[in-house]
């Protein structure tokens, strides 16, 4: 008995060390990791659902650029379809959830959630907002404003076509410009203010695409020079993957929607429209007049000297040997 009592309380205690060892980094991985410590730009990306978010840009912005970049998804989904399971309502939303946490895994993003609930189709922002209770909606998109601070806000939707899509698609966009303003208003939800600072953000951008259009065609024969033009078909040497490659993993998450692909490579064009904020000189460089070195920090100067010189001279065949 007593030896029987051994081995089971033996088994207890070796079978949680062996599943839970934590991941490894790889040469690669602590190398971008630093170029992303030297970088201190940052990004939110703001929609209604999951899968709204263009995960191309996301994974663009967070592995060539650097930023730290979120994406505020104000649903859970919990009013869409189930491809791969019974769940519905409540239980999808757990499943998109998690769907929406390992999406951000795979293409460097940070995920955030509001309160509001995904209760299926609405015709108008109007009716959006009244069933979500606006304030309590706002405030969440107030804080995460605050808790991030992102220098830039990137709408997916337009907040200027109310009725032409889907009302939480639309009421993701009249939020997110409100909360522009209201994060860095004192006035607008004092109660925060004892956790989170206020925070200005510099610029908001709508994601604009030939969706928005009516189609390609459209889009294709629209002027467009006064657009800010990200071209996103970056190919990562050192990861031996294209962004879009990237992305379509990290958007094959979505796998109760149905969605998959296998990504592809080449030239890539992104457009963006500046709504708010402080315009850009330079409409092509998000971060144009922003500081996004260790300058901005009060005696970050010499971190972002140090960080330079670790990038300059890392060996990748001597990652876990270096030092400096």
């Amino acid at each position: 008995m007593h030896k029987l009592l051994f081995f089971y309380i033996a088994f207890l205690l070796t079978v949680p060390a062996t599943a839970q060892q934590p991941q490894k980094p790889t040469a690669v991985d602590i190398y971008n990791q630093i170029q992303k410590l030297n970088f201190l730009g940052s990004v939110l990306y703001i929609a209604a659902h999951p899968d709204d978010e263009n995960t191309r840009l996301i994974s663009w912005l967070s592995n060539q650029q650097h930023a730290r970049t979120g994406y505020l998804s104000l649903t859970r989904g919990d009013g869409g379809q189930n491809l791969i399971g019974p769940e519905l309502r409540e239980l999808l939303g757990v499943i998109r959830t998690q769907e929406l946490l390992e999406a951000r895994k795979i293409d460097g993003g940070q995920q955030f959630f509001s309160r509001a609930n995904d209760f299926g189709y609405s015709k108008t922002p109007d009716e959006t907002l009244q069933i979500w209770e606006k304030d309590k909606v706002l405030a969440d998109v107030v804080w995460t404003i605050r808790k991030f601070r992102p220098d830039v806000i990137i709408n997916r939707f337009d907040a200027r076509s109310p009725g032409t899509t889907h009302g939480h698609h639309t009421s993701s966009a009249m939020l997110s410009l409100e909360g522009f303003d209201k994060a860095a208003d004192g006035s607008s939800y004092p109660e925060q203010l004892q956790y989170v600072k206020t925070w200005k953000p510099k610029r908001t951008f709508f994601n604009t695409s030939w969706w928005f259009y009516g189609g390609k065609e459209k889009f294709d024969k629209a002027d467009k020079s006064s657009l800010t033009n990200l071209e996103i078909g970056t190919y990562y040497e050192s990861l031996g993957k294209s962004n879009q490659e990237i992305a379509a993993l990290s958007r094959s998450r979505h796998q109760s929607q149905g969605f998959g692909s296998t990504g592809t490579r080449g030239e890539d064009p992104e457009y963006l429209e500046f709504i708010k904020g402080d315009q850009p000189k330079d409409k092509n460089n998000l971060f144009d007049g922003i500081d996004t070195s260790w300058n901005r920090v009060a005696g970050g100067r010499e971190i972002g000297v140090i960080l330079g010189d670790v990038q300059k001279n890392f060996d990748f065949k001597k990652a876990f040997f270096q030092k400096f």
